[in-house]
């Protein structure tokens, strides 16, 4: 092993050293990444870093980042997830588990509509969890549904991850939008199949609305309500897609649309004033900040493990894996899955997964399967404890008697039905290529 093979693997080392100690994402990659890289390249590297950093910040897909952040803070902060619920929960409200029913169709909706999984899960573990618990729910149960409900934007268009995974995987926008939706839809069907099998055999974990609750809003005013309420995000949620996915328009212009469309639905819905509008904008330069300054510092990282000759070191360790490209497949995702335990989805899509991706290009993997895979294994990194980031958001508004270690023991089902749906997505290929191949992609 060469000098800048070991000084690589050092670099990746003490990256996972300052995190744990509790150093910022940026700031370990880029202190690890100059560090080393200069040890090994010299003044040379800090040449090299402008032109990565300037292809970062050019980069037109790029620009639907923040256009999408204002758009799902727009709809979170007009309290569309408050509606939907009253309307979803209602109308599933006779049976047995529909809340929980209700919650995941929520979860898909804000999934669409937002993407942001703090948002989403904070809002449904406020709005939901007192009254799952005060309708005698199970507390593991209604936590778990509410955290694996609020992650499904991760996987369902427009979805960040899919954005960032495109421009680490070169595939269009477009493509893994349409590739995703097959999967996501089936993830979120596993999830309410589970849920009423489960509702039918214990009810007393999942009992149905109370009758009287029940009549505050039934016949006809629901049916108004539902319309109302339900149908603008589903149509704005639509128009995004349909035109990326359609070929209409390019992300960042379907995304500036879907910004525009938010911003009327909360001034037709009268949700909209000076200090919601603040507030939506401060959080969109928070969010959209901390992302492009991980995927800056990620530039320097990737620069320098390539240029030690950390892609021979990818290529050897794949090479003792058995069981051919099927064999080096499955250690990938069971190595994303294992970092998801400790590091974000973020990092992992910036920092590990380029590491490992020249060895699939080579071998003639089909790289929108393969994002389709990591981005649903990536879902998991939310729910694994000990850092799945839905534990810490709800515990965060949990009423007092929820304890960690009932939202850490609702979660365990949803993950297995989570890694359930990855096994499928991986012997079943086309539910991930079948659409983009469909309309042309």
């Amino acid at each position: 092993m060469s000098p800048n093979e070991l000084l690589a693997i050092a670099m990746v080392a003490s990256f996972f050293g300052m995190l744990m100690v509790g150093i910022p994402v940026g700031i370990a990659i880029a202190t690890s990444a100059l560090v080393f890289g200069y040890a090994g390249f010299g003044p040379m590297l800090f040449a090299l870093v402008p032109s990565r950093i300037y292809g970062v910040v050019t980069n037109y897909t790029l620009m639907a980042i923040p256009l999408f952040v204002f758009m799902g803070v727009m709809l979170e902060k007009s309290r569309l997830a408050e509606e939907l619920l009253d309307v979803i929960g209602h109308l599933f409200g006779r049976v047995s588990g529909g809340m929980g029913v209700a919650i995941v169709l929520v979860g898909v909706l804000l999934g669409a509509a937002t993407g942001i999984v703090g948002a989403t899960i904070v809002t449904l573990g406020l709005l939901t969890l007192p009254a799952l618990l005060r309708r005698g729910y199970s507390a593991p149960l209604a936590c778990g549904v509410i955290c694996a409900s609020g992650t499904l934007g991760q996987i369902i268009p427009p979805s960040l991850v899919l954005i960032l995974l495109a421009d680490v995987l070169g595939e269009s926008v477009g493509t893994l939008f349409a590739a995703a939706m097959i999967p996501g839809l089936m993830l979120a069907g596993l999830y309410v199949v589970a849920f009423l099998v489960l509702a039918g055999l214990r009810p007393d974990l999942a009992p149905p609305i109370p009758a009287d609750e029940r009549a505050a809003l039934d016949g006809w005013a629901l049916a108004r309500k539902a319309i109302v309420v339900v149908v603008p995000p589903i149509g704005l949620v639509v128009a995004v897609l349909g035109s990326i996915v359609g070929g209409v328009a390019a992300p960042t212009e379907a995304a500036s649309m879907g910004a525009i469309g938010a911003l009327l639905m909360a001034l037709v819905g009268r949700k909209l004033s000076l200090r919601v509008l603040s507030d939506v904008l401060r959080a969109t330069l928070l969010i959209s900040a901390m992302v492009f300054f991980i995927l800056i510092c990620a530039q320097v990282f990737g620069l320098a493990f390539r240029g030690l000759g950390g892609e021979h070191l990818v290529e050897r360790l794949f090479a003792w894996v058995p069981g051919g490209v099927t064999g080096s497949l499955l250690f990938l995702l069971a190595l994303v899955f294992v970092l998801g335990f400790f590091l974000e989805w973020i990092e992992i899509t910036y920092i590990a997964l380029p590491l490992f991706l020249p060895f699939f290009i080579a071998e003639g993997v089909d790289m929108v399967w393969l994002g389709i895979l990591i981005c649903m294994n990536l879902q998991t990194s939310f729910l694994t404890p000990p850092f799945g980031w839905a534990l810490f958001f709800l515990k965060g508004v949990a009423p007092a008697g929820v304890t960690t270690g009932a939202i850490y023991r609702g979660v365990l089902p949803f993950i297995a039905l989570q890694l359930l749906a990855l096994a499928i997505l991986f012997a079943a290929p086309g539910l991930a290529t079948w659409l983009p191949e469909a309309i042309g992609w």
